[in-house]
């Protein structure tokens, strides 16, 4: 058997001198509590104080498109991984065969930030010290196995080891948020909804007119023009309020915020509603209902966040066969400035305003999104996002960014994550680069001393995530 461990020095530099001093900064900050202000952690997890979290096939395997869309890249079919499928195909059901499959090519993960997620997970939080090959899967399944049957692996359980302080999940505008409801009487109040209303503010959404049916149920507000829908929208953001929400959440393909007049929006929902919208109404709705949630956000302080440059479902193919979220998002060119203009202008000074902004195109860091932050009272730069929620990622984020709009400008760390049980795995790797990247900017002489970096790190790891999303 292969003893597996961890290096205690990983994501640190190999220069003797800075590897030194980010180990004494991270010292001071990885036992802090964990913020994690966005992610997709579905509630029904924590909702049941019975709940656990199934098999290591549906803990590791079956729910994480960062996992299958790699083997995926390799011609491992979806299928045989047990993603379950919308019409109707056949799937793998066999737990140990798909953990088999996984181990089989879990080669596949070297030197990518998920090998090293799904490594910190098995090591620290189930204790597996045999390093996962194609000889050693069925072991480590059986011995995964009995561990997750144990109430000390619960999620509720886990959740408390993890020390998370607070987690949000993210909800649909027409969710019903019962079990939101339920932790909420328990008095279970550290999980909180984030409003999310993409399905039904973005036209071409799938099943948009259906969404459209649910939230007027959900709102008792019948939706049956522009205006009812303006209406049901604030009444569902005071509901998401209610249990506890502090931020909204929104992706569009492009940052386009320009407002259209009442009676545009108007024809275009009217359109919409009968069936019969043009090409071009989609991305024309989704700008100025950017610019509503704006207004809607000085009106009622919820944190505002936007995610940019994601072009959703590349593969035909996969989403046809399996639906939504299987890993076929690919980054496109996107443009801020002139995108951003009209709502900038309309809320960027209002102090009740506070929108965090993620993207998928690193080269707009420094050339927009830094300056833009670095100006406007009202913005901040979220973490690394998907493709670059790495090592790498974070360290390229630090150089592009915190030379012009600095670290207060910034919205500290969420894991983004359906994985529930690798957000520790998650933050650990956040704190461990801003303690070696801080100790790198220490020793340049563009952090005054040891001192200041610890503070500095203390916020990066914490206080600005809670300070940005109002927690």
């Amino acid at each position: 058997m292969s003893h597996w461990n961890l290096d205690p020095d990983r994501c640190f530099s190999p220069l003797l001198s800075q590897s030194s001093l980010a180990r004494t900064i991270y010292e001071e900050i990885k036992d802090l509590p964990l913020v994690c202000p966005h992610g997709h952690v579905p509630p029904s997890l924590l909702a049941n104080p019975d709940a656990t979290l199934g098999s290591p096939a549906e803990l590791f395997v079956i729910p994480d498109h960062y996992i299958f869309r790699m083997l995926y890249s390799q011609g491992i079919k979806l299928e045989s991984l047990g993603v379950p499928s919308q019409d109707g195909t056949q799937v793998e059901t066999d737990g140990r065969k798909i953990w088999q499959l996984f181990a089989d090519n879990f080669y596949l993960f070297r030197a990518t930030p998920t090998g090293l997620w799904i490594k910190d997970e098995l090591i620290n939080v189930f204790g597996i010290s045999e390093k996962l090959t194609e000889e050693s899967a069925q072991r480590i399944y059986d011995e995964l196995e009995e561990k997750l049957a144990q109430p000390e692996f619960s999620p509720r359980a886990l959740f408390k080891r993890f020390n998370i302080e607070v987690l949000t999940t993210t909800d649909a505008a027409h969710d019903t948020l019962s079990d939101h409801a339920s932790m909420h009487e328990e008095g279970f109040t550290s999980v909180r909804p984030t409003f999310r209303p993409d399905a039904v503010v973005n036209l071409d959404a799938p099943n948009w007119r259906q969404n459209i049916d649910k939230l007027s149920e959900v709102s008792g507000i019948e939706v049956k023009d522009y205006k009812s829908f303006i209406v049901a929208l604030e009444q569902r953001r005071t509901f998401f309020k209610e249990l506890g929400a502090t931020a909204t959440d929104h992706a569009a393909l492009t940052a386009e915020t320009k407002p259209l007049s009442d009676a545009e929006a108007e024809t275009i929902f009217a359109k919409a509603l009968s069936g019969k919208s043009e090409t071009s109404d989609a991305s024309r709705f989704t700008a100025h209902m950017l610019s509503q949630m704006a207004r809607m956000s000085t009106e009622d302080g919820l944190v505002m966040q936007l995610h940019v440059g994601s072009r959703r479902n590349h593969n035909a193919q996969i989403f046809n066969t399996f639906g939504l979220d299987k890993g076929a998002d690919i980054p496109v060119a996107t443009e801020w400035t002139r995108s951003l203009e009209p709502l900038l202008n309309s809320y960027g000074n209002d102090e009740r305003f506070k929108l965090i902004l993620f993207t998928l195109d690193e080269t707009t860091y420094s050339r927009e999104l830094a300056p833009l932050a670095g100006h406007y009272p009202a913005l901040r730069l979220g973490p690394p996002w998907w493709f670059f929620d790495s090592v790498k990622g974070m360290e390229r984020y630090f150089d592009a960014v915190v030379e012009t709009a600095g670290i207060y400008n910034l919205a500290g760390f969420n894991d983004d994550t359906r994985a529930f049980a690798s957000i520790p795995a998650r933050h650990d790797v956040w704190r461990r680069v801003c303690s070696n990247w801080l100790a790198g900017e220490t020793l340049k002489g563009f952090i005054d001393d040891e001192e200041d970096a610890a503070e500095m790190a203390r916020e990066l790891a914490y206080g600005l995530a809670k300070k940005a999303y109002n927690l």
